[in-house]
């Protein structure tokens, strides 16, 4: 599935750390926004790195899950374009 990952996170060396961490799960679209195709499993493996790094009383980290119908509506201006799942496997 897709999901759309978002964060505010206002320290530079954590904000750093989360982006680092997300770029290894999707592809970066905006400064603080990811496309990431995660299974069950792997959204449980992120989401547990990512607790590491996240500091509840400053940070904000979103994921929103977006389904095939919904995934079909997306429009997107200017680039880059919207990510497909990658057919491909590295272990």
């Amino acid at each position: 599935m897709l999901y759309i990952i978002c964060y505010d996170i206002p320290d530079d060396r954590r904000r750093k750390k989360v982006a680092d961490l997300l770029e290894g799960y999707g592809v970066r679209v905006q400064y603080s926004v990811f496309e990431c195709y995660l299974s069950a499993k792997k959204l449980k493996e992120l989401q547990r790195r990512l607790r590491k790094q996240f500091n509840q009383n400053e940070d904000s980290i979103r994921f929103y899950p977006l389904s095939p119908s919904m995934l079909s509506q997306t429009m997107v201006w200017g680039s880059p374009p919207l990510s497909t799942p990658s057919s491909s496997v590295i272990i």
